[in-house]
């Protein structure tokens, strides 16, 4: 049982390192030369980063719980009452859910990075144009899908989700989601938020890069009609 607990407690470490890889921005916004669109961001664009900095922040503290029960059940310290645990018969495990939510995160990962690579330069956060900006169509996941940055947000987040707000993991067995249903309130809020800002900002992106670059972008829009998921959106 300890050994099946170790593991999963580096399996949430090793998640939470993948998220902070993952939404730590490549390169800063603010450079030589480099401008902001010119557009209205909507509200659920302006507050983007702040939530998207929260999200890091939640991720590491339940991380972080997670870590303290297991060191907690390893030196036969009390959990009843302690701050560590809410119930008195928890049954934090390694579940089926969380197996699918820890991939999840891990291939979101690795879709983002291998955006951050292709990109390069051009790869920000905020929605910027880089003085010698140019349009990526034929390497990495741009050749499937016009914005897999954002495939992989999804996918990080669905795996959050799964991993951390399903039955069997510290915040529904010890913590803040001990009320039945809200983990999947909250997931599948946490989603849906995700959903929208990528939403707003691939419109945003489209239209500026259509812009800038008209006969490229309506080559690559036709030859690529997908935002995120091939066959899907």
């Amino acid at each position: 049982m300890s050994q099946m607990a170790l593991v999963r407690v580096t399996l949430i470490c090793i998640q939470a390192v993948c998220n902070q890889m993952a939404f730590t921005p490549p390169n800063p916004s603010i450079a030589p030369g480099v401008s902001r669109f010119n557009i209205d961001q909507p509200y659920l664009l302006q507050i983007a980063p702040l939530v998207a900095k929260l999200h890091q922040r939640m991720v590491w503290i339940s991380a972080s719980f997670e870590i303290l029960y297991y060191l907690f059940t390893l030196i036969s310290l009390p959990l009843t009452g302690s701050p560590v645990c809410l119930a008195s018969q928890p049954n934090i495990r390694l579940t089926a859910w969380f197996c699918i939510g820890w991939t999840a995160v891990i291939l979101g990962t690795y879709i983002r990075l291998d955006c951050f690579r292709t990109l390069q330069q051009f790869f920000t956060f905020d929605l910027t144009i880089h003085p010698e900006h140019k349009l990526v169509t034929d390497r990495g996941f741009y050749r499937y899908v016009r914005h897999p940055a954002y495939t992989g947000s999804l996918l990080i987040t669905a795996g959050l989700s799964l991993s951390h707000m399903t039955k069997g993991n510290w915040s529904t067995e010890c913590g803040p989601l001990l009320i039945p249903c809200s983990g999947f309130i909250i997931g599948s809020s946490w989603f849906l938020w995700t959903l929208a800002v990528g939403l707003s900002r691939v419109d945003a992106e489209d239209k500026e890069m259509r812009k800038l670059f008209p006969q490229e972008w309506d080559a690559w829009a036709f030859n690529v009609p997908w935002w995120f998921l091939p066959g899907l959106i």
